[in-house]
């Protein structure tokens, strides 16, 4: 009786044991975060680079054979296509790196920034690349931005890159009747941000104004917010180098309109 009892007492066990397996969980872990930065090669001049947060790699370009390609995020140009990469939390040194053969992965900007949990942010190459000291500003900034439930209406916000132009205002003027113009947040200094504006959806005409004046220092036309999206516009370039396009070339100035959502 006492073999059958202590068999029965250890199977008894066992079954416990097997159904403590099946329903035990790990919820000690912190949920995944949905923190994301996107980087902008706004640096002047700058070379094509790829971005990293700490020793990692965010940015790289594949080419046709799988390799990483030596072209990077050139100058002008938006990681992802504006998409955000994933970041943990906390802080965190932000480098952009040499995507050639030659000086391969040399900083040449860098910014430490500490990271909060659900926050989005935008890193920006700026202002002009010294080729002999081989480094370039940069600078980062929130991206606070609500997604408008509205689709008869676009948020809009401008950042200051250019390091030769004094603090401007964005002005956005309709291209339809009565061509109603509105500041777009207030006057920005560089490597400033300005608010994010909600505005009517629609085609529109930038410029920007220094204070006190009427004339216009930059200007692009023919612009489309479309209903329910968030946007960054964003002066970059020489403000000394006036633009005959829309966004030229090299060091000529430029409104960049970039999608945040």
């Amino acid at each position: 009786m006492k073999r059958h009892a202590s068999i029965a007492a250890l199977l008894l066990i066992g079954a416990l044991t097997a159904c403590g397996e099946k329903v035990t969980r790990d919820i000690t872990a912190p949920p995944p975060s949905n923190s994301g930065i996107r980087f902008f090669n706004f640096g002047v001049l700058s070379p094509s680079v790829n971005f990293y947060a700490d020793q990692q790699k965010l940015t790289a370009t594949l080419s046709t054979t799988g390799v990483e390609s030596t072209t990077g995020v050139g100058y002008g140009g938006v990681s992802a296509s504006g998409a955000y990469s994933a970041i943990a939390p906390g802080q965190h040194t932000f480098t952009g790196r040499i995507a050639a053969t030659t000086d391969k992965d040399l900083p040449i900007s860098t910014v430490t920034q500490n990271i909060e949990d659900g926050k989005r942010y935008s890193y920006f190459q700026s202002g002009f690349y010294n080729s002999t000291t081989k480094t370039v500003d940069g600078f980062i900034v929130e991206d606070p931005f609500t997604a408008p439930t509205d689709f008869a209406l676009a948020t809009v916000r401008f950042v200051h890159a250019i390091s030769n132009a004094n603090p401007m205002t964005l002005y956005a003027k309709s291209t339809v009747a009565p061509n109603a113009e509105s500041a777009i947040g207030s006057e920005v200094a560089y490597k400033g941000a300005g608010a994010f504006v909600t505005i009517p959806a629609g085609g529109y005409d930038l410029s920007t104004r220094y204070a006190n004046t009427a004339t216009n220092a930059m200007t692009r036309t023919g612009v489309q917010f479309a209903g329910g999206r968030v946007y960054t516009i964003t002066a970059r370039g020489d403000i000394t180098v006036a633009s005959t396009t829309a966004c030229g070339a090299a060091n000529r100035t430029c409104l960049d309109n970039t999608t945040n959502r």
